[in-house]
């Protein structure tokens, strides 16, 4: 990896001390970079687990990905920096419990205390919780660690509203290629959200910018601009504005 040019792709400048504030600013210079996106498996390109790939597609290609490339590419940077991090299974919350092992990866990292890092869960928390502190508002909502017998739950509230579990995870190390099962469903099943819909978003410092196959969504604090796709080109063209994707970065259309 050359560390450089991967700071260089999230725009990060700062210091590079393996502590809790370099964590904080590498984990929001990220999110404020690098979409979340499924565009590989909505245009038919398999994804492998392999932190060299996922080097060249988001670093080299100015690409993003999902969990398991976003998160495993961080690990690797981090480690790169001094960090100590260990790669966690979570279960993400559907319809109120829990799914299954390894849908999605979360990373613990080594710091003056240990903390939960996440720049592959789309809309998430900007800066990396710690554990037994107090709820944290970003982003227009508050998120919270809260320990759930020998597990964690990273729960969200909306101001006014319940708090809602996004996942939940314990802290036994896991390795990248654990992950190969649920990467695969991913890519493959019919009950994956990846293979219902296509999605490219990211965090602004006002909000986010969510583009789908047909609609572009721009948040920015308390309000919400939408618009209708026109046509591939327009699309492309949008992928390009906004997350800065080029067409010959893609797998052919």
């Amino acid at each position: 990896m050359n560390t450089k040019d991967y700071l260089t792709r999230i725009g990060y400048t700062g210091t590079l001390e393996p502590n809790a504030e370099t964590l904080k600013q590498l984990h929001r210079a990220h999110l404020l970079s690098v979409p979340f996106e499924n565009l590989d498996v909505f245009l038919g390109k398999p994804i492998v687990l392999d932190v060299e790939a996922f080097y060249d597609k988001v670093v080299r290609q100015g690409r993003g990905g999902f969990c398991f490339e976003l998160n495993s590419l961080f690990a690797w940077l981090l480690t790169q920096l001094g960090f100590t991090v260990t790669m966690l299974s979570a279960r993400i919350f559907y319809d109120g419990s829990p799914g299954p092992e390894f849908d999605h990866m979360v990373l613990r990292i080594e710091a003056e205390k240990p903390l939960i890092a996440d720049v592959g869960f789309g809309d998430c928390f900007l800066e990396p919780l710690g554990f037994d502190e107090e709820a944290a508002w970003q982003q227009g909502f508050f998120y919270l660690l809260e320990q759930w017998d020998s597990q964690w739950v990273m729960k969200r509230q909306e101001a006014g509203s319940k708090w809602a579990p996004q996942y939940v995870f314990s802290l036994t190390p896991r390795r990248l290629p654990d992950f190969a099962g649920m990467n695969e469903f991913h890519q493959r099943s019919a009950d994956s959200i990846f293979t219902r819909k296509v999605v490219c978003s990211k965090a602004t410092m006002e909000g986010r910018i969510t583009l789908s196959r047909n609609r572009l969504i721009i948040t920015k604090k308390e309000r919400r601009e939408e618009r209708m796709v026109r046509g591939e080109a327009d699309w492309i063209d949008l992928l390009k504005q906004y997350f800065g994707i080029c067409r010959s970065a893609l797998p052919a259309i």
